[in-house]
């Protein structure tokens, strides 16, 4: 007959506290700071109940594993407040897509550069789309012509991530800010 399957227990997420630390000794740091030295895990245990404060394993792989006595509760919730400002700080890339057509028109051609300059300064890559319809498969040529001048003219401020290739009946350049 078999025996059932038994999972491990469940490992706890973070550093290990108080009466999780399995070792005999320990290099203790205290709520002051100061370095002990290496000191039985008792002792240390002792010290942090008397500190009403928590032992908390900072350098587990460390010869012996390093301990510091702190809040853990707090500890956490710096940490916690932390990652949540990093998290905050940080800018995601998007990808901004410009439709165009080979025969467009002036002031229509500068509006969408506007945006396409407006969107390199926000950070983010743009995605110029050249779409040919009918006849002007006949004219790719124009097609190139006008991806070069966007090319051209957003030289100095983004770089040509994606040459302009030929998909379908559209053409597609994608240029991200420098």
């Amino acid at each position: 007959m078999r025996r059932p399957f038994r999972a491990p227990p469940p490992q706890k997420e973070g550093p290990r506290i108080n009466e999780d630390i399995r070792v005999r000794e320990v290099q203790l740091i205290d709520h002051e700071g100061q370095n002990r030295g290496t000191i039985p895990i008792e002792e240390a245990m002792d010290i942090a109940g008397e500190a009403g404060l928590d032992l908390v394993e900072i350098q587990p792989n460390a010869n012996p594993p390093v301990c510091k006595i702190l809040d853990y509760g707090r500890h956490k919730y710096q940490a916690q407040k932390k990652a949540a400002e990093a998290r905050k700080k940080q800018k995601t890339v998007e990808l901004k897509e410009v439709k165009l057509r080979p025969n467009i028109d002036t002031h229509d051609y500068e509006v969408k550069m506007k945006n396409v300059l407006r969107f390199f300064e926000e950070g983010d890559k743009v995605k110029i789309t050249l779409r040919f319809r009918g006849r002007e498969m006949a004219h790719q040529d124009l097609g190139f012509k006008l991806m070069q001048r966007v090319k051209e003219e957003t030289a100095e401020i983004a770089k040509v991530e994606f040459e302009p290739k030929v998909e379908g009946r559209q053409m597609i350049m994608i240029l991200a800010p420098r």
